[in-house]
């Protein structure tokens, strides 16, 4: 195969499709991305075991078979990246090739076979496009942030979003299980000694450490079974110290035997997780954060960020992706943005935050509208629950899926929402019921058509909530319009009134 996809120079609006093919220490993965959204949302993805670094710290070069089967995946990703409509192609290798001293002769050959190049990072641009990966989602992340691979520990300390120091430690969890097979007591001694070389990471205490990484997303879904944590989704999922130091240390001590009896973990993960528990506990140790958060986004959407356009790169990743999502679900969709201003007065002491998570709200209220009625609470609850933005704590997934549910008539008490209302506090509860009855009304009020509900106004005066409608009051008012403010006007502690 010659010259499937050249690397295109992105346009203003955008480079369109993009794939991007990783080739690390321990898997090939490919990732297609549509690249004209901010969100880094994969259109596919799927993965290779490889272990190109199994044995690398031994023998000083790649494993024989993981190159075979390397280059085998590796024509599949190409070609299903043409059959895709990639507009840029983008192969990128890490620690083992870069490590290897036949590193170079595997990239060589790639360029034989595919005519395609590869960037093979250096250290510190793995470890800084990992860290620009996490800042779709967390733009203020202010700590120590570990990507964890196959071949290395890539290390960056974050000031409120700015970057700071960078390292890369070859911790990676492939030649840590090597390294286990001497005993854990030479491991965990290893890794240790590693850890000293960088000193700054000290500057995490009592701030955040961000794990990057598929082993430590492994080990993310086994703290959430453990501790019955009510929401399965890895991105943003944070734990007190005290917890994860805890839970690090008995999985690091776990048996293969014992790792077999947990559902969540991937069988290819079994050898190798004692191993990235091990990394994990002892950095939590030397590096004492508050907090361990766990990141769903890492190097490949720092790649991905990298190639869009400033235009792209400066809008919020949430707000983005919802006025997306709002696109796509089509209908004559009342847009956010008025349903959000229509609102404001129930909001007067709101912070920025607030009123962003409000927007977001906003623009998801007409996630189920083609639902069947008698379910479109709940799939709609279930649907923003689980959707994969980037950007939102677990508190605040439950803020915008309750109050979705609440919009389209759901009870708040119901048990469907009862696993996850221990993560919100009783004002947050007040602000789900109050910003989904608002919504409820909108949408009744408008018809879910634009441009009516702005010919509207919400106003509070003298503890009464007015709704002043325009002449022609008929088109908008309606028994069902009345009980509607009236329950709105009850969940703030006010009269309804109509003018």
């Amino acid at each position: 195969m010659s010259g499937a996809i050249s690397s295109l120079h992105p346009a203003s609006n955008g480079p369109g499709k993009v794939a991007i093919v990783d080739i690390g220490s321990n898997t090939v993965r490919l990732v297609v991305y549509d690249a004209p959204l901010r969100l880094p949302i994969p259109m596919f993805n799927e993965k290779a075991q490889c272990e190109l670094g199994r044995g690398l710290a031994a023998s000083g070069r790649l494993n024989p078979q993981g190159v075979e089967n390397a280059l085998a995946s590796l024509s599949r990703f190409i070609n299903l990246s043409t059959a895709m409509g990639a507009d840029h192609l983008k192969l990128v290798a890490t620690a083992a090739v870069r490590d290897a001293t036949d590193g170079p002769d595997f990239v060589a050959e790639i360029k034989r076979r595919f005519d395609l190049d590869v960037q093979v990072l250096s250290g510190p641009e793995e470890a800084r496009l990992a860290a620009l990966g996490l800042l779709i989602g967390v733009p203020k992340a202010d700590g120590l942030v570990g990507d964890l691979g196959g071949g290395s520990l890539d290390l960056v300390a974050l000031n409120s979003g700015e970057f700071g120091e960078q390292g890369t430690l070859a911790l990676g969890h492939l030649r840590l299980a090597d390294a286990m097979d001497k005993g854990t007591a030479a491991a965990r001694s290893l890794i240790e000694e590693s850890l000293a070389e960088l000193p700054w990471i000290s500057n995490a205490r009592s701030r955040t450490l961000y794990a990057i990484g598929g082993s430590w997303r492994s080990l993310a879904r086994i703290f959430i079974e453990q501790i019955e944590h009510p929401l399965h989704v890895v991105d943003n999922f944070s734990l007190r110290k005290d917890d994860a130091l805890r839970l690090s240390k008995v999985v690091a001590g776990l048996s293969k035997g014992s790792l077999q009896r947990i559902s969540s973990i991937p069988s290819r993960r079994m050898d190798t997780l004692p191993a990235a528990a091990m990394v994990l506990e002892t950095l939590i140790r030397v590096a004492e954060p508050k907090t361990l958060t766990f990141s769903g986004f890492g190097m490949r959407e720092g790649q991905l960020l990298e190639i869009l356009p400033d235009k792209l790169r400066q809008k919020d990743p949430l707000i983005d992706a919802c006025k997306s999502f709002l696109d796509r679900i089509g209908r004559f969709s009342l847009r956010g943005n008025e349903i959000l201003e229509w609102m404001t007065p129930l909001f007067p002491d709101e912070n920025s935050a607030e009123k962003r998570l409000r927007y977001a709200a906003c623009l998801l209220s007409d996630i189920g509208w083609d639902e069947h009625p008698d379910y479109r609470a709940e799939h709609a609850f279930h649907r923003v629950l689980r959707i994969p933005f980037a950007g939102l704590t677990h508190p605040n997934r439950v803020l915008l899926a309750e109050a979705i549910y609440v919009r389209y008539n759901g009870d708040p008490e119901s048990i469907l929402v009862s696993p996850v209302r221990s993560l919100l506090d009783p004002g947050q509860q007040a602000w789900v019921n109050v910003v989904g009855l608002a919504l409820r009304l909108a949408h009744t009020l408008s018809g879910s058509a634009p441009g009516l509900l702005s010919r509207t106004a919400l106003n509070v005066s003298n503890k009464k909530l007015i709704l002043k409608v325009p002449e022609g009051r008929n088109l908008f008012i309606s028994e069902t319009v009345e009980r509607r403010l009236k329950t709105l006007a009850r969940s703030v502690g006010l009269k309804p009134g109509i003018d």
